[in-house]
């Protein structure tokens, strides 16, 4: 068993929560960080059914956007996981409410880090920040780690795709002018699925939760790259302590699927419940999407194939993700489970 003191950022959130349970089953103590004390005894209580080193976690209420906060927090840890980040169910007025905090958030991180000689911090990016931003050739590609989006191209981005990837590349660019010896990995997923812990659950859970509860009419012609919640904070443990992983971006995806892929594999797992698997067309989906904000960050993706590269992970970390079926069906079940759809 080891003693290190890991500072996890955004403790509350769907894989936040995950990570701490990961981190804490081996034997790290962790600090979690939340926007506000009111939530330290749910997420207590979730975290606790998980793991039997619940004495190991402890919380610290803090803002991203403080950047003295942070000189505090990371004084004696040894890795940070920042995993935090705004995401919104609607897109914001102002694109700069959803970037300026991203960016600044993670440069408060890193600078602290950086002062107080954290060995390494791993920061959850997006495969967002490699897809987007393309041009009709460029699309054709298998795109990989090497690849950035370009954030300049207003057409194939939305502010949310923007602010990951400004947020990413202000990392890297911190480190790179930094002396100080402190490292930095990347990881980059795709659509988090995966078994929801509480009532409170990320935003991507929708996926399985509207086509559960019949919102959603007929599905939209699109897809996604997926990956399990716990496969991810899999990856961010084997990324904090692998000396290959320094200075490494890494794409976490187990799989591509379109809606209806999703909606047979409920349709497979649930026989007797009725679930959606007509498809809409295109000019339809773009009319939903005007009475569905929700939908409107997915228009980008009609009638685009995005291929990711996904095997570094796997063979530099020995990493092996959960299935994308078993992963929608862990989600599903859960989402009864919580009785978030009945």
């Amino acid at each position: 068993m080891n003693n290190k003191d890991v500072l996890l950022t955004g403790v509350t959130g769907f894989l936040g929560s995950h990570t701490a349970i990961q981190l804490l089953n081996k034997g790290f103590h962790v600090v979690g960080t939340l926007r506000s004390k009111d939530r330290v005894k749910s997420i207590k209580d979730v975290i606790a059914r998980y793991t039997e080193n619940i004495d190991n976690l402890r919380f610290a209420e803090a803002d991203l956007s403080d950047s003295d906060i942070w000189f505090e927090l990371t004084k004696n840890i040894d890795y940070v996981q920042h995993i935090a980040s705004p995401f919104p169910r609607e897109l914001p007025k102002r694109e700069n409410d959803l970037i300026v905090p991203a960016k600044q958030g993670t440069l408060n991180i890193l600078k602290a880090s950086a002062k107080n000689k954290v060995k390494r911090v791993v920061m959850v990016s997006s495969s967002a920040a490699v897809l987007y931003g393309k041009t009709k050739r460029e699309l054709n590609n298998v795109l990989n780690e090497n690849d950035w989006t370009d954030e300049t191209n207003l057409k194939d981005t939305t502010p949310y795709f923007r602010s990951k990837t400004i947020a990413e590349k202000a990392a890297w660019d911190f480190i790179k002018q930094d002396n100080s010896g402190l490292e930095l990995t990347t990881v980059l997923p795709g659509v988090i699925l995966g078994t929801v812990l509480e009532k409170d659950f990320g935003t991507s859970a929708n996926i399985v939760i509207k086509i559960l509860d019949n919102s959603l009419p007929a599905l939209p012609k699109i897809g996604f790259d997926i990956v399990d919640v716990a496969s991810l904070a899999d990856l961010l443990v084997k990324a904090m302590g692998s000396p290959q992983a320094r200075g490494n971006r890494y794409i976490a995806s187990a799989g591509y699927l379109t809606f209806k892929d999703v909606a047979q594999i409920l349709k497979k797992q649930y026989p007797n419940r009725k679930i959606p698997t007509m498809e809409l067309t295109n000019l339809l989906t773009r009319l939903f999407s005007i009475f569905e904000p929700e939908l409107k960050p997915i228009l980008l993706e009609l009638e685009v194939r995005r291929k990711l590269e996904i095997s570094k992970a796997e063979n530099e970390l020995q990493w092996q993700p959960v299935s994308v079926q078993q992963t929608v069906i862990n989600c599903a079940k859960s989402i009864f489970e919580n009785g978030i759809v009945e």
